[in-house]
């Protein structure tokens, strides 16, 4: 999502086409790589996977080469049965080999899935973890690009997708066309003339196969993609639930998702329809030719061509081929859905994050220097800076209220600070060193953010709130500590973590946790929604107040707080905020009076800077902001129901109402 100043119209017209067609972009890009080169592009997740693949490959081949040897067996024993000594031993000893072969063929297939499926696995949770680095490591800009649905849809449907690929497709694929050629080779060995007879069934096949594979590759895209939609209308809704009672909607998103979820299923049945085509002629020829080789091979028998045996083993070797040759079709349609799984993997993994760590990152002593340098700013594709030229200076401890018209850059603005997004001119320093040049690790375990409308996770009141202390990594024993943390240092020790979690909480007058059922154990649901937004602002403030940062960034945190609440907070934070150099977005009078000074931001540029009252006293736009112009009476009489209006013309009506007469 993008920060609380909107872009206008006029710039998200050109970032959603511009979005859109690198979207159709990625889309060609994959249709024109090949499944070799897509499968070359996994080769770091594949690494454990080969040996144990190929291994796995040894033993699914081995299956289908025994399955071939009990034709082989049966046209034997019949070819000796029909001699006139033959014996009951003969029977006996055709029983026990087609016996050891059964035993055998299980006991590859059982390797087989031994050898292939934990590595399968690995891979999967391997390309998971990548991607999820990657998402994590991404830019805010890149996030309000993409859907999450669409994200999680390709982290979870698609790798799964992948797994089942490598553990079975690409291993039965592989296996049955080999065991289809051997089959048919020795068949071509008891009859050419009925081996020739039966190959012929390929031919259609082989012609029909670029049509469907070229259906079947953009419906498999198409309904994967809609997955990704589908997925994106589950979790608006989920997110949105009360938006969507409050208002009396819960029919129009059931209607809308409705017509998701029917375009998918379109989708779906159009992919399998194709599917199903193409294995009705997988089924189909080979069962109309195997009639025609009943008939050929009866004449061949009765010319002596051809030994009896011969021909029982011929039609059970058809019986044992006509499974794989089924299963291709299925095979080959996962091949195609597996191609699309990895260009949607490779769509989001070649997005290269664009706010990174310098190869040699600087670093400097914390001091809680802020400066901005004619700073500029522009969202993608957006025809005109949003920031235009900002410079401020916010010193050591001071507190700095950041104050402009609604969509006036502000919030945009402090994102700038952490890197949530980059500059797109001039510098943002913090101690004297531009952002750019610190590690992305050192740079935000200075700061601490408190959003307007914040999010909390899906874990313990304790966790959210010591969350930038590195001390959060374990619910029933928060004080473990996160050795990733980059100032693992600064972490205040095990015996510091009550106080600590007392005076952020108390600070916050976020005390209510202590009410809740299990305290500060308790699990709040999915992004805080158990909570009112009060509730979760005040978390969200305790959270950066408990990581002791030199730096601290408020977006208009206290909007969802009553006035009482508000006063007891902002008292607190005076004290509390003594020693950390504080910018705070500002919409009301009494935020802005915890600053030590206001800059005023107007049409993307810092025009003024100074105290509340001296800005009141000079600036008109400053003034306009902060004490908008008073309803005019026409407003007023708009505003007041016809039944107060009556009141208000009668005697002794309170003298407010009566001022409001024409």
């Amino acid at each position: 999502m993008q920060p609380s100043d909107q872009k206008s119209s006029a710039d998200t017209t050109p970032q959603r086409g511009a979005q859109e067609r690198a979207a159709q972009e990625r889309v060609e890009s994959g249709q024109r790589r090949t499944l070799i080169q897509a499968l070359a592009r996994l080769t770091p997740y594949l690494e454990g996977l080969k040996l144990r693949w190929f291994f796995g490959m040894l033993a699914a081949i081995g299956a289908g080469v025994i399955a071939l040897s009990v034709p082989v067996v049966l046209g034997g024993l019949v070819d000796d049965i029909a001699t006139v000594d033959a014996t009951a031993a003969v029977v006996w000893t055709a029983f026990g080999i087609v016996l050891g072969l059964g035993v055998l063929e299980a006991f590859f297939v059982f390797l087989r899935r031994f050898f292939v499926i934990p590595p399968a696995s690995d891979a999967e949770t391997n390309m998971r973890v990548s991607l999820f680095s990657r998402l994590i490591h991404q830019s805010a800009s890149f996030h309000g690009a993409w859907e999450a649905g669409q994200l999680q849809s390709r982290a979870i449907a698609d790798l799964n997708m992948l797994r089942r690929f490598f553990a079975f497709g690409s291993l039965m694929l592989v296996t049955s066309s080999i065991t289809v050629l051997v089959g048919i080779g020795v068949m071509f060995s008891w009859s050419p003339i009925l081996g020739a007879l039966f190959l012929c069934a390929a031919v259609p096949v082989i012609a029909l196969g670029p049509a469907f594979r070229k259906k079947f590759i953009h419906y498999s895209r198409s309904a994967q993609d809609q997955a990704g939609e589908v997925a994106t209308k589950v979790e608006e809704s989920v997110h949105g639930i009360r938006v969507l009672k409050a208002f009396g909607r819960g029919d129009w998103a059931r209607s809308s998702f409705k017509e998701e979820a029917a375009t998918l299923r379109d989708l779906e049945v159009s992919k399998m329809r194709t599917l199903a085509k193409f294995q009705m002629f997988m089924v189909l020829l080979p069962e109309t030719v195997l009639a025609l080789c009943i008939f050929t091979g009866l004449y061949l028998a009765s010319q002596g061509d051809i030994t009896p045996g011969s021909l029982a083993g011929f039609f059970a070797m058809a019986v044992v081929l006509k499974q794989p040759i089924e299963g291709i079709g299925m095979l080959i349609g996962m091949v195609f859905m597996a191609k699309t799984s990895i260009d949607r993997h490779i769509d989001v993994m070649d997005i290269e994050p664009n706010v990174v760590s310098p190869e040699e990152p600087t670093t400097s002593a914390e001091r809680g220097l802020v400066e901005l340098e004619n700073v500029h700013f522009r969202y993608p594709d957006a025809s005109e800076d949003l920031i235009k030229g900002a410079t401020l200076r916010i010193e050591p401890g001071e507190t700095m209220a950041l104050v402009s018209a609604t969509g006036g850059g502000t919030s945009t603005l402090l994102n700038l600070v952490p890197r949530l997004y980059d500059v797109t001119g001039g510098r943002v320093l913090v101690d004297g060193v531009d952002v750019r040049e610190y590690s992305l690790p050192d740079l935000r375990s200075r700061i601490a953010v408190a959003f307007e409308d914040p999010t909390l996770f899906s874990t313990t009141v304790k966790s959210n709130v010591l969350l930038g202390t590195g001390h959060h990594r374990n619910d029933d024993n928060p004080g473990e500590g996160d050795p990733s943390h980059p100032h693992r240092d600064k972490a205040p020790r095990l015996d510091q973590l009550d106080e600590v979690l007392t005076e952020a909480l108390h600070t916050a007058d976020a005390e209510f946790v202590h009410d809740l059922p299990a305290g500060l154990d308790t699990r709040i649901g999915e992004e805080g929604m158990s909570l009112s937004g009060g509730q979760r602002q005040r978390l969200a403030l305790a959270r950066a107040i408990a990581a002791k940062p030199s730096v601290l960034l408020l977006d208009d945190p206290l909007s969802a707080l009553d006035v009482r609440t508000e006063e007891r907070v902002t008292d607190r934070l005076r004290e509390v905020l003594k020693g950390t150099t504080t910018l705070i977005v500002a919409h009301r009078p009494s935020t802005v009076a915890m600053a030590d000074r206001v800059a005023l931001l107007h049409e993307g540029t810092v025009v003024d800077v100074g105290t509340h009252t001296e800005l009141l006293a000079r600036s008109s736009t400053y003034a306009g902001i902060m004490r908008p112009a008073p309803p005019s009476g026409e407003e007023l009489m708009d505003a007041i129901p016809a039944a107060h209006v009556d009141d208000a013309a009668a005697p002794g009506a309170p003298a407010d109402f009566q001022e409001v007469q024409p």
